[in-house]
């Protein structure tokens, strides 16, 4: 079986912490290697961003990222990538052709994406399977300024692809729920699959062993957030939780470090964008500049370092559609308190494998680190049952399930013609 992995605007080589390099860039790379394990040949196509990158750059073994021309070859903003999509889906037909493939199943990520695999799929008429990642609906409903707030016609197109796919995949219930509630798609073409963590590379290991490594200190009390540096991802509540820990706590102000993993690092100001400039003016403002670091985005080879090494990784995002760190923090049995939103409030069950709080809750969020930062027995306790968690979710578990979905949808042989469907002005 060749699979088709369209991921327009984010290629999975890029480097994570960047303004558009998350956990869908982990999640296409390792569910592509899982799938190439399992016998099938796998491309995954995006846009060129570095000149540098060869057209074809092999990934894993059946495994290659084909980087394709569309637009100017640098990053730019993402609503600007339907301008291009034409270029994108005529380049990638020629490269089809040009090499004779045929494949049997068309996966698109992201909106941007699925909008090319429409086109794609009416020309080889063959299934396409979408997964959203997030949804602009739940995005506004969080947003805190227009900067924040996703397109209506990102929307619209949303809409239209949950009518116009084979089938949609989405990583928990709440997931499909929204899609069912807020653009009023089929919940029986929607499948939910969550997402994985590669268990060989996330696994627990010894604090004192990852604090040696990265040369951090052995006895300070370590928060750890890792995400992109946007309002989205909540660092600013951290911020002031931490602030509120410190007027409990005196004893812990010269203890108490929050690591800020994402972005430029605190010798790069000037590439410090629009959020980390705002965080930094918080941290002066409440008085805790030396307490709060901004480490920059690292390698993923480097985060089960700096998960084992933390006594605690908070995600405090106002929305996360699965929210991939907690499960990797999980499986290197580091302690978890984030937000009850999205799927976190899935992976997560609270008081056993991990902590949930309220979004934007400064005080609830110092409550949890309080309590877990005093009671060392709780977060032993929180530490074991968080990797029991974790081991369900293992990429060996979850790829069958998508495999299944891919052969159903093949020996149906039949693909969505939705009479109704309109492919958006991008001309």
């Amino acid at each position: 079986m060749r699979i088709a992995i369209l991921s327009v605007h984010s290629s999975p080589l890029a480097h994570l912490g960047g303004k558009e390099a998350g956990g869908m860039n982990v999640y296409v790379r390792e569910m592509a290697r899982e799938l190439a394990r399992r016998g099938m040949l796998v491309d995954i196509f995006t846009r060129y961003q570095d000149r540098t990158l060869s057209t074809v750059v092999p990934l894993a073994p059946g495994v290659r990222v084909i980087n394709l021309p569309t637009g100017p070859a640098v990053p730019y903003d993402k609503n600007w990538v339907l301008t291009y999509l034409p270029e994108f889906v005529s380049r990638l037909r020629c490269f089809a052709d040009g090499e004779d493939l045929v494949y049997d199943v068309i996966h698109s990520h992201y909106w941007l994406s699925g909008e090319a695999g429409i086109r794609l799929r009416r020309s080889w008429g063959i299934p396409l399977v979408h997964m959203f990642h997030t949804l602009g609906v739940m995005k506004n409903q969080v947003a805190r300024s227009s900067e924040e707030t996703e397109t209506t016609q990102r929307i619209a197109i949303e809409g239209r692809l949950l009518r116009a796919a084979d089938a949609v995949v989405a990583a928990t219930p709440l997931d499909r729920a929204q899609m069912v509630w807020h653009y009023g798609a089929d919940a029986e073409r929607i499948h939910v699959i969550p997402c994985g963590v590669d268990l060989q590379q996330f696994q627990p290991q010894s604090q004192e062993a990852a604090r040696r490594k990265l040369g951090l200190d052995p006895n300070q009390r370590l928060l750890l957030c890792v995400g992109r540096m946007e309002p989205l991802k909540g660092m600013d509540c951290l911020i002031r939780a931490l602030a509120l820990l410190q007027q409990r706590q005196p004893a812990w102000r010269d203890q108490l470090r929050v690591l800020l993993i994402g972005g430029a690092s605190e010798e790069q100001p000037d590439h410090w964008n629009g959020e980390q400039r705002r965080l930094a003016a918080l941290r002066d403002e409440l008085g805790v500049t030396g307490a709060v670091s901004f480490i920059g985005a690292q390698p993923q080879q480097l985060l089960p370092d700096y998960y084992a090494a933390t006594d605690i990784v908070v995600v405090p995002s106002h929305y996360e559609s699965f929210g991939l760190v907690a499960l990797e923090a999980l499986a290197c049995a580091a302690p978890v308190v984030a937000s009850d939103v999205g799927g976190l409030s899935s992976t997560i069950e609270d008081g056993r494998s991990g902590f949930l709080v309220p979004p934007d809750n400064p005080q609830a969020l110092a409550d949890r680190l309080e309590r877990l930062l005093t009671d060392h027995a709780l977060r032993q306790q929180i530490r074991h049952a968080g990797y029991q968690r974790a081991l369900c979710y293992g990429w060996d578990s979850i790829a069958p399930r998508m495999t299944l979905l891919y052969d159903d949808l093949i020996r149906r042989g039949q693909i969505r013609r939705p009479a109704m469907y309109q492919l958006a002005n991008v001309s």
